[in-house]
């Protein structure tokens, strides 16, 4: 006589559940923060050619693992910075107006240029830039891409508007209105603006734009 066998006793024993390994351990969003601070921070005191990891995360309050999770190496760590600038850009003027695109535009930028820590970053790395490709690549974007679409925005809304004519060159238009800002706040760096120097070159770099 043949009795039912327990259907439980075919089954096969649970698995143990698996401990997720050390490397897979979810980076802290906190710590990497404090890190990219730390490089904006440490660029400043001590330029790209002596900046370290182990200088990063001293000022960061971290281990060198923690930098090292997440980047290779300082090359790395810099052109992730430079990339993620390019990214974010700057707010796109809307003031219903040419001149006051461009004066909105100018007041934002020439602050963030004139910032202590950029005054000494952005010609530190354009230094690197001409011995290395990487950062030089990153840093064209980080300073082109972000400027050109605001200033794509505002000659496209300058156009809409009838104050600029259609087919204007952008390549010429983002020529006109970054290149002399950029010029005088990082290649001259000088230390302070002449008074009414941008409520001038608004009316300039208007005038300009509706003369191409």
């Amino acid at each position: 006589m043949t009795t039912n066998a327990d259907p439980s006793a075919a089954q096969p024993p649970p698995r143990p559940r698996r401990r997720a390994p050390a490397g897979a351990a979810v980076l802290r969003e906190d710590v990497t923060e404090a890190i990219r601070a730390a490089v904006f921070e440490e660029l400043a005191a001590v330029g790209y050619a002596r900046m370290s990891i182990e200088g990063i995360a001293r000022r960061a309050g971290v281990g060198k693992t923690a930098v090292y999770r997440r980047w290779r190496s300082k090359l790395h760590l810099v052109l992730d910075l430079v990339s993620a600038v390019a990214v974010q850009g700057l707010p796109a003027p809307d003031t219903g107006s040419l001149e006051g695109d461009l004066r909105l535009l100018y007041e934002v930028t020439s602050r963030a240029l004139r910032h202590p820590v950029a005054g000494q970053i952005i010609p530190d790395l354009q230094a690197e830039a001409a011995r290395n490709p990487d950062i030089a690549e990153a840093m064209q974007k980080a300073l082109s891409k972000g400027q050109q679409s605001v200033a794509t925005g505002i000659v496209a809304a300058a156009v809409a508007r009838g104050e600029v004519r259609e087919g204007v060159d952008e390549n010429l238009a983002l020529d006109l209105i970054s290149g002399p800002l950029y010029w005088r706040s990082v290649v001259v760096r000088a230390p302070k603006l002449p008074k009414g120097y941008l409520e001038g070159l608004t009316r300039a770099t208007a005038a300009a734009l509706r003369a191409l």
